[in-house]
């Protein structure tokens, strides 16, 4: 005897409401994220009128005003600026680095030093100035009658 088999309807998975599901969840995790944006190197210049000694390093990165870096006593060209920072870059990191720029120097060979610091992980930096000698540090424009 024959038995009729039964017709099976063949299985399907509706995937909307995981989709619907997966976007609730993206906009959840969207809207309660807290996004923080950093710098990678996070400087406060000091006043030279107010500003505080500070403990002398050990790695001290100097600028002239040619853009020529001198680091553990030896003259540097610009390119040759990061080798030199990363056999620095440990002692660096555990007591920072003191950049010492002429006045006369040009602000991207400044930015320049910085940069490749901060390419080395070295995140305490500190930019050496003298002490002014007026409190005013800055000219005021002449009084008109």
């Amino acid at each position: 005897m024959r038995f009729p088999r039964r017709r099976r309807d063949p299985v399907e998975v509706n995937l909307t409401p995981l989709i619907d599901v997966v976007f609730l969840l993206l906009i959840f995790f969207m809207v309660s994220t807290t996004f923080e944006t950093r710098q990678a190197l996070e400087l406060t210049l000091p006043e030279s009128v107010s500003g505080v000694a500070a403990e002398p390093s050990p790695v001290t990165l100097v600028v002239t005003a040619e853009g020529v870096y001198r680091l553990a006593g030896r003259e540097l060209a610009p390119e040759s600026l990061g080798a030199a920072l990363a056999a620095e870059a440990e002692q660096a990191r555990e007591h920072g680095l003191v950049v010492e720029a002429d006045a006369q120097a040009r602000h991207a060979d400044v930015v320049r030093a910085l940069d490749q610091a901060g390419q080395q992980g070295i995140q305490r930096v500190r930019i050496a100035t003298t002490e002014s000698s007026s409190s005013d540090s800055f000219p005021r424009p002449a009084e008109t009658p």
